[in-house]
């Protein structure tokens, strides 16, 4: 086969097993496959993106196959181009996100010997990818390859799907003449299936009364079942886990109350999905005294803790629901603590403009019916999960695989280009908006997007000051800034405009929400600046408020829960 060949085997297998989007960034090398998927664009049997950063064109990648649940590839050149996809690899390995990532390289005997741009690409995301395979001319296997490929990509027979990595060797002629063959070469291969294969379908723990369910991100995948056991088990939930409207309203202060879990403590704690957010969930799973039972779908359920008594497939949650009694006095307990909780941070953010948890908050009170939004990663994802009220209307997506903050604009961007039906919005901080300046950057001819970017601007990085470097006082206030506040001074309406990217500041709760109502048309950003230094005494004012609101005879839920005591 030649290069030519081999890449129009590739490209025409990824199309037959479901791949309808691509992004490629340019190089020399990777000609052949440019072609091959700039010909199928040109057919209409894919979509083609490309962008001129790796970096950026994982994250899209990564954003297109989280908006569409679909298999998407993503190409680039040999050497450190390889490199620069790895972030949004890792990223997609933690999440269960199916990438296939095309990465040309040298013929094996030119590695090794100093020739141009070349490395040992073999095996160099690691454990990240799910599977990964060499592809080479002189071994015409290229069709049943990639099919095997896209059936580790969409965890058909693991249930476990993630990204998977396809290096292809590609030898000179690169670019074909014109009388060459440039179709495919090797059988037509059928689109692999995706059935469910759970660990477990039969086994479980025991009934406990006092169990609780904690949904992280993936969890919207049991949204049915988690429905019906809402009226029986309390449910918190991260805000990625698209359980809007099921869930305990901002339940997660409950989890951060010991003086509530000294009396409410639950016996078991059911984990659906991957909750990573907050140290108080991490430290309940860490009890001795509580029972772990995690929900899983593959081999890779979520046990930072490592205490999971029991891993049991999705069929023992649907068994659960449709066994439940109805809910108990300590069901009802939870329910009507958490109406507390959430008319407590209300009133408290009521006075707190501008602020991470007022603007979130804001913004997800006023998001149309059936918009999509992206969140970043630190403060903004936990200001929508301790401040804003969960809608089932609205459809919440983090990158909360390796929760990094890096190339959240390209994917709130691919997320948007995916679901062009559904108004798109993210809300991230300012280091992640510069963190990935350059998802801005789209060439002309390039499909666009219509999304609506809120960064919340504290001029560094906010969430440092919620830690421990946060507690350390006036004493350590210089040391802190300069490591870890890490201010920048940027001037992102200048950023903005350099990129042509319309740029709003935004300074009062009513200009936010009137600017968010508006429906996306093309990229814009809205800039709210907030204060940081008063995050951890905002906090903790807070915590206070909430603390004082469940203590014993001061609300319902109190009241009802010491009624039912033996």
């Amino acid at each position: 086969m030649t290069s030519a060949e081999l890449a129009a085997t590739v490209v025409d297998a990824l199309v037959r097993g479901g791949v309808t989007e691509a992004v490629l960034s340019p190089g020399s090398r990777s000609a052949p496959l440019a072609y091959a998927l700039h010909r199928a664009d040109g057919d209409g049997r894919l979509r083609l993106h490309v962008r001129v950063d790796e970096r950026t064109a994982g994250f899209l990648a990564l954003g297109l196959a989280t908006g569409s649940g679909r298999p998407v590839a993503v190409l680039c050149t040999s050497g450190t181009a390889a490199a620069n996809l790895h972030p949004a690899v890792l990223e997609a390995a933690h999440r269960g996100v199916p990438l296939v990532v095309l990465t040309a390289d040298r013929p094996g005997e030119m590695v090794g010997t100093g020739a141009n741009q070349t490395t040992d690409q073999h095996g160099i995301y690691g454990s990240a990818v799910r599977w990964s395979a060499h592809l080479d001319s002189l071994v015409p296997a290229a069709a049943p390859t990639v099919t095997r490929s896209l059936t580790w990509a969409l965890g058909t027979f693991t249930a476990d799907p993630g990204p998977v990595h396809l290096n292809v060797a590609l030898r000179e002629p690169l670019v074909a003449s014109p009388a060459a063959p440039v179709g495919p070469s090797g059988p037509s291969l059928p689109s692999p299936s995706v059935p469910a294969v759970p660990p477990s379908e039969t086994s479980g723990p025991a009934d406990a009364e006092r169990t609780l369910v904690l949904a992280g991100d993936g969890a919207t995948r049991h949204r049915e079942q988690l429905t019906t056991l809402a009226a029986h088990w309390p449910v918190i939930a991260e805000p990625s886990a698209g359980l809007g409207g099921v869930a305990l309203d901002r339940g997660v202060w409950l989890l951060g109350s010991e003086r509530w879990l000294v009396e409410h403590r639950p016996e078991r704690v059911v984990v659906v999905g991957a909750p990573t957010l907050h140290r108080a969930v991490q430290r309940l799973l860490a009890d001795d005294a509580v029972e772990v039972v995690v929900v899983a779908e593959g081999p890779r359920w979520p046990d930072a803790a490592r205490r999971a008594r029991h891993v049991v497939g999705p069929v023992w949650l649907a068994r659960s629901a449709a066994a439940q009694p109805a809910g108990s006095e300590w069901w009802a307990a939870w329910r009507d603590a958490a109406g507390v909780v959430a008319a407590v941070v209300d009133a408290d953010l009521d006075g707190s403009w501008p602020s991470g948890p007022a603007v979130a908050r804001a913004m997800l009170a006023t998001l149309p019916a059936g918009a999509v939004l992206q969140v970043g990663s630190s403060n903004p994802v936990r200001d929508v999960d301790v401040a804003a009220r969960a809608r089932a209307d609205v459809t919440v997506v983090a990158n909360r695989g390796l929760a990094g903050i890096d190339g959240t604009v390209s994917s709130a961007l691919g997320l948007a280009l995916a679901r062009p039906d559904a108004p798109a919005y993210a809300l991230m901080g300012d280091l992640t908006f510069l963190h990935d300046l350059n998802g801005l950057l789209i060439g002309p001819g390039e499909p666009r997007p219509d999304s609506t970017l809120v960064v919340i601007n504290d001029d560094g990085g906010g969430i440092f000051a919620t830690l421990e470097q946060g507690g350390l006082g006036a004493d350590g206030a210089e040391v802190f800034e300069r490591l870890f506040g890490t201010p920048t001074g940027a001037d992102l309406a200048a950023l903005c405009a350099g990129f042509g990217v319309p740029h709003r500041r935004i300074s009062e709760r009513d200009d936010l929400t009137g600017a968010v109502a508006e429906a996306p048309h093309g990229i814009r950003v809205l800039e709210v600046a907030i204060p940081r230094d008063d995050r951890r005494r905002a906090q903790q004012r807070l915590t206070r408020a909430v603390d004082t609101a469940l203590m014993p005879g001061n609300n319902a839920a109190s009241r009802r829960v010491a009624g039912s005591r033996p």
